[in-house]
């Protein structure tokens, strides 16, 4: 029997959801696998290990740089023809970074990585929230969230087992089958698209923003590093933003800007952006802090570390299964509010290990937390679009983009900057973190994103019930 229209193009979206997250997954992926291999790629290129930090704080660039302007030109040259570009520039750049001889000829391979990542994730979402109808939001966001709770994870060991059993160039050289099959569906399975009318580009707003982003990536990257030139660090933090400031003052100003911040006035937009921002960060933590609180404080070794780091990824894949239904039978409100509450404790909760506490009992904590953390980050990530008019949805995405990118990339920073300001508020040496300085550490975490639910405790009872399918009836 053949499928109805409607059917059809239900399918037809789920197929394209999955070729989006694998695109996803690759990308941010390649983001976290490449830590393990700095040593030995330093090696090959006859420099200290620590100047290979280069060609991750140039891939970081170049993505803070561009995903603003990755709306416009999707909507300049259409969606397909960006998406399937990107990925054929990600696949090839990473070609380069396998065969590179030197660090430059690295850095300016991962600047073009960066190049191409800046359009696959914004304009791969703005894919699905195009062809998908609002019943099917939740189901399509949450596919898309996953690579950005797995990839943190799955990163560090795979890039350590390929490092140990092959060599460092296949890190990069796994992304080539993957990225061709990857453009092949795209080509096949994303409808061509080219809106009329696209808008002029600001080009003030795109300079405003893209220097406000390299500002502020940079200061924060000399942050994490437990840098020694704090004045540097501190520069710049407060260019970018000062620049983000007159960023949103040229926006509301400009009749054709960059970043259109109307969809900021709906609650379940705004929800996302500002608290979401703050619990995107936390969550970005938890893969940093836990192996490195196991491996130098603990005194696990670097399987062990490992092994337990899984268990959060075994309770986001357990709650994978029961989203949906909570969400609907709970509601956004609700569920932003206690399960917020739930993650917070479960971060504070990890600041209890002690060399003494029983493996199971580490690990039991760890998979409630990746319950939690899976819940939440899906719950941000539906909720954001739940009330964009279609036509909004362009300019909303790329603003949500670009944030999402950047937090996404803070969760170290923000995980060593607590760590470095325990230290420093305890008098002892930056870079040589004791327990008290970890468990400061998530506690501070866990207050943060606690404060952080204030703008969901603001929503309405049945706030995104379009897109959740929470009802009274539900909830009884």
């Amino acid at each position: 029997m053949t499928d109805s229209p409607a059917v059809a193009r239900g399918r037809h979206a789920q197929a394209v959801t999955y070729l989006v997250a694998g695109a996803f997954f690759m990308e941010l992926l390649d983001g976290t696998v490449i830590a393990t291999a700095m040593p030995q790629m330093a090696r090959t290129f006859g420099v200290a290990p620590v100047d290979m930090n280069i060609g991750m704080t140039a891939y970081m660039l170049a993505l803070a740089v561009f995903i603003p302007i990755s709306g416009w030109v999707a909507d300049r040259l259409g969606p397909r023809t960006v998406f399937g570009g990107a990925i054929a520039l990600f696949t090839l750049s990473s070609l380069l970074c396998g065969l590179s001889q030197g660090l430059w000829s690295f850095t300016a391979a991962r600047v073009l990585q960066g190049l191409g990542g800046a359009a696959m994730v914004p304009v791969g979402r703005l894919i699905i929230l195009r062809i998908t109808e609002k019943k099917d939001l939740m189901r399509a966001i949450g596919t898309t969230v996953w690579p950005g709770l797995v990839a943190p994870v799955l990163g560090p060991p795979l890039g350590g087992f390929i490092v140990t059993y092959v060599d460092w160039p296949w890190i990069f050289f796994l992304n080539l089958p993957l990225g061709l099959l990857a453009l092949a569906l795209t080509i096949a399975w994303v409808p061509k698209e080219r809106p009329a009318g696209a808008r002029p580009l600001d080009f003030g707003g795109f300079l405003l923003s893209g220097t406000a982003l390299v500002a502020l990536v940079f200061g924060l990257d000399t942050v994490g590093q437990g840098s020694r030139a704090p004045l540097q660090a501190m520069a710049g933090v407060g260019l970018g933003l000062a620049l983000a400031v007159l960023t949103v003052r040229h926006c509301r100003r400009h009749p054709a800007p960059l970043f259109k911040l109307d969809a900021l006035r709906l609650p379940t937009y705004a929800v996302a952006v500002w608290g979401g921002s703050v619990q995107r960060v936390a969550i970005g933590t938890v893969p940093f802090l836990t192996p490195l609180l196991f491996q130098t404080v603990l005194g696990l070794n670097a399987f062990q570390s490992g092994t337990l780091v899984l268990c959060i990824f075994a309770g986001n894949l357990a709650m994978k299964l029961v989203t949906s239904q909570v969400l609907r039978r709970f509601g956004f409100r609700r569920v932003l509010l206690a399960n917020g509450v739930l993650m917070s404790l479960s971060l504070a909760a990890c600041g209890l290990f002690t060399p003494a506490t029983p493996k199971t009992v580490v690990g039991v904590v760890l998979f409630l937390g990746g319950l939690f953390r899976s819940m939440q980050f899906t719950s941000i990530s539906t909720i954001q679009f739940a009330d964009v008019p279609k036509e909004e949805v362009s300019a909303a995405n790329t603003l949500a983009a670009m944030l999402g990118q950047l937090t996404s990339g803070l969760g170290v920073v923000a995980g060593a900057l607590a760590l470095n300001l325990g230290a420093f508020l305890r008098g002892h040496p930056q870079g040589h973190a004791d327990l008290i300085d970890f468990r400061n550490a998530f506690l501070v975490m866990g207050a943060a994103v606690l404060f952080s639910l204030y703008d969901a405790w603001r929503l309405a009872p049945d706030a995104g019930r379009g897109v959740s399918g929470h009802t009274a009836a539900n909830a009884r």
